[in-house]
């Protein structure tokens, strides 16, 4: 079980299961959400608890994305798409290690100019 929470706690979640490796998303939309590239990983819609979950505040940032923040404190929470039975959760989120590490960097051709990609991970433009 992987346990996490918002910066104020008032939203905490568990995933049940090991956690996949997440990848690190450069896409604009996800830079202005989080402040930075987001990172995060995709977990079935059945392996995530969700407690306070009517402190999470929705944005339907496209007609098929919907991104997930606590209504109290504004932490970066989730990427849900819609149309599938899985959700990204924003790697920050969770307390203590994930016995994960990056798998990839996508959107690259999106990526901010300050900073630079500094591993060897593979690489999508898009």
């Amino acid at each position: 079980m992987h346990k996490g929470s918002c910066l104020c706690g008032a939203v905490k979640i568990a995933v049940e299961g090991d956690l996949p490796r997440p990848n690190a998303c450069h896409c604009v939309a996800c830079r202005k959400h989080g402040g930075h590239y987001g990172a995060s990983l995709d977990v079935p819609r059945a392996a995530l608890r969700v407690e306070a979950e009517d402190t999470v505040r929705w944005y339907q940032s496209s007609e098929k994305v919907r991104r997930g923040f606590c209504g109290v404190c504004g932490s970066t929470l989730f990427w849900d798409p819609i149309h599938h039975d899985w959700t990204a959760i924003a790697m920050g989120v969770f307390d203590g290690p994930t016995d994960t590490s990056l798998s990839m960097h996508i959107f690259v051709s999106e990526k901010g100019d300050y900073y630079e990609i500094a591993d060897e991970l593979p690489r999508n433009e898009t």
